[in-house]
């Protein structure tokens, strides 16, 4: 076992396991560490606690020190050149004629580099904007292409749900996602409605997926015969939030009636299961060729 305190760099950013080594360090607490590129500020969310050794990348780099008022200080300066930066590299890309849209800017905390994140449709030569801004800046200069969701991430905004942004408030990472996920939980199949400001398939599709999957095992398929308390019935409809069956029931007189039933009071008699959702059974709420490539934008990433 190893002792770690993790370690985040950005709100709602991927959390890095570090060794704290003799210091007294605790969640909350703003520290200075060392990372594959330089010297880095983040604050730990996660105090000193004891992980085996398989779930952690050898050799772990430590924590060099709690940061000071000093450190605190140059972290906010840089938070405002950053702002500078941003402005100065957008004047650019547009005298360049590139066609890429500029999202963040980053400096390391030592300053020996700057990343500008951006998003583009497809491949941007830009070497010539890269030597422009090395000397503007007279640092290290980094252009990292980002895909759509992570430009959410960075950008922030409300869900269609009403509240912020998953992804910008707690998701460190992103999940994959798939349109069968909302085809098992019985959701509309049409883009505009299961789909999220970055354009991708709402990221929490995947909460209560494996929940689902549990329930669908469980749960009879429509026209599926069942022996229940009030006698063999034939499933009429199904429930997965309720864990329900509705079933058709014949009663003394020999009319039919409906009755409600938990998947956990019957037994399946003849049919089957609804288990997973087969691809080919999947139909958008769309026409024409627009569906292949909305199917083809909606793949897990």
């Amino acid at each position: 076992m190893v002792t770690v305190v993790g370690v985040r760099f950005k709100k709602a950013g991927k959390i890095y396991y570090f060794s704290p080594e003799d210091k007294v360090i605790a969640s909350g607490d703003n520290v200075i560490v060392e990372t594959a590129r330089g010297i880095e500020f983040g604050n730990c969310v996660i105090g000193p606690k004891e992980v085996s050794e398989d779930k952690i990348v050898l050799p772990l780099k430590n924590v060099i020190r709690k940061a000071n008022e000093e450190d605190e200080k140059k972290y906010l300066e840089n938070k405002s050149k950053e702002k500078d930066a941003f402005n100065i590299c957008s004047e650019k890309i547009q005298k360049h004629n590139l066609i890429m849209k500029l999202i963040d800017v980053e400096y390391t905390f030592d300053n020996n580099k700057i990343i500008f994140y951006f998003t583009a449709e497809g491949r941007v030569d830009f070497r010539e904007l890269v030597k422009d801004l090395a000397s503007v800046f007279r640092t290290r200069i980094e252009l990292r292409q980002i895909g759509v969701r992570d430009e959410a991430k960075m950008i922030g905004g409300l869900g269609p749900c009403g509240r912020p942004m998953c992804c910008s408030v707690h998701l460190g990472d992103f999940a994959p996602v798939s349109i069968k996920m909302a085809k098992e939980q019985n959701l509309s199949l049409n883009p505009t409605k299961i789909s999220g400001i970055c354009g991708r398939l709402m990221c929490c599709l995947n909460y209560e997926q494996n929940t689902y999957e549990d329930i669908r095992k469980r749960l009879p398929k429509v026209a599926s015969i069942v022996q229940t308390e009030y006698g063999k019935g034939e499933v009429v409809s199904n429930s997965v939030v309720n864990e329900s069956v509705k079933i058709k029931v014949k009663i003394e007189d020999g009319e039919d009636t409906i009755k409600e039933v938990p998947i956990n009071e019957l037994t399946l008699v003849s049919g089957s299961f609804e288990g997973a959702v087969d691809e080919a059974d999947i139909k958008l709420e769309i026409d024409g060729e627009d569906e292949k490539i909305i199917k083809e934008l909606f793949k897990p990433d």
